[in-house]
Parts: structure tokens; C-alpha cells; sequence
């Protein structure tokens, strides 16, 4: 992949569903699907399975393509197979982003967030991003990451794991 999804970004969502995308994210976005060209508007992924508990992830076509076939690669009738199917692709759908960067989350996954309008946050994991209640990301994400780096020795680099 050449380009992924980094940093943090809060946005709003409104009572409506419309949230801005951002824009670094965007052009990931364009450049994951095959079907962008300038003056078309990128079209992106966005995955509630049950499985992300208080998150959703977005995912650009290609990426998300992968994921797909990767299910579909399963031994057909397989339990494995029918339950990442349903988990994955049955509970995921196809967003459009408009010229202004935003796209409509839908209610329901709206109210799988405890909101219906307020502030996000966006957060890069490379080859997909997350999508959270401002919130609960302070609350579950940074006090994880921050008892975790609390519990290293002195100097720690966690790059020192892409050695292993």
C-alpha cells in the first residue's frame, strides 16, 4: 500500500449523520479506489461488525477488497467462512464522500457510538482507520496506550518490536 491512514483528527457529526472526512484521510481514500479519477468522489468502507465493540473501522476499496477476498479464499460451508462473512461483510457498507469531503453514517452506527451527533475521533492504523465517540477514545485508547507505555522500562522504544 503507498499511502495509509495516519494521526489522529477529531470532527463532528451532525444530527443528520454528515461527518467530514479528513482530508489526509481522503486522499488515502482516492488513492484506494480503483474507480476515482479527479472530479469523481472517493468511496470508502465503513465495517460495524459486532466485533469492534465501541469503534468502527473505514476501510478504502481496495483495502477492503482484500479483506473480501481473503473470506471468500475460505474453504466453502466452512463455520470460519460463514462467520467472518456475516461479521465482515454483511455487516459493513459502502460510503460515497461528496465534493466537500463528507459522507452520511447511518444511524445505526451512529447509536452503535452512543451518539447521534457530537464529536469523533479518527485515529490511522496504517491500512485502515478507526472511528470513535471523542470520549470514549480518551477514555478506553489513550488510557490503554498510556498504562501500557507506563508499564515499560525507562527509555523503552517501542519500535524496538518491528525487530522481533
Amino acid at each position: 500500500m503507498g499511502q495509509s491512514f495516519t494521526g489522529e483528527h477529531t470532527q463532528k457529526v451532525d444530527g443528520k449523520g454528515r461527518m467530514s472526512i479528513p482530508a489526509d484521510f481522503r486522499r488515502v481514500l482516492e488513492a484506494g479506489d480503483p474507480d476515482w479519477t479527479p472530479g469523481l468522489f472517493p468511496r470508502m468502507y465503513l465495517l460495524y461488525g459486532d466485533h469492534l465493540k465501541n469503534q468502527l473501522h473505514g476501510y478504502t476499496v481496495e483495502e477492503f477488497s482484500n479483506v473480501v477476498d481473503q473470506i471468500n479464499a475460505l474453504p466453502r460451508g466452512s463455520s470460519d467462512k460463514k462467520k467472518l462473512s456475516r461479521l465482515i461483510i454483511g455487516q459493513s457498507i459502502r460510503l460515497d464522500v461528496d465534493k466537500d469531503g463528507r459522507t452520511v453514517m447511518p444511524i445505526k452506527q451512529r447509536q452503535k457510538l452512543g451518539l447521534t451527533d457530537g464529536e469523533l475521533t479518527f485515529s490511522g492504523l496504517g491500512d485502515h482507520f478507526e472511528i470513535w465517540k471523542a470520549e470514549t477514545f480518551a477514555q478506553e485508547v489513550a488510557d490503554d496506550l498510556g498504562d501500557w507505555l507506563d508499564a515499560q522500562e525507562d527509555g523503552f522504544d517501542p519500535l524496538i518490536l518491528l525487530d522481533a
